[in-house]
């Protein structure tokens, strides 16, 4: 039986998950990125309350 290669993610950035009504920091960090030519999106990390940024390429 094949496996799938595991697949690994950067961590760009962490923002707190409570943060002000209409504001949306990770998205917006996220967007600046994609505008730089980053892969990155948004993902939530429900065991530590918080926002991440990632990207599925190795930053240098």
């Amino acid at each position: 039986m094949a496996t799938a290669p595991e697949q690994t993610r950067t961590v760009l950035e962490r923002f707190p998950a409570g943060g002000p009504r209409g504001s949306w920091p990770a998205e917006e960090y996220a967007a600046n990125q994609r505008a730089q030519g980053i892969n990155a999106q948004v993902v939530m990390d429900l065991r530590t309350d918080q926002f991440l940024v990632v990207t599925d390429t190795t930053t240098q």
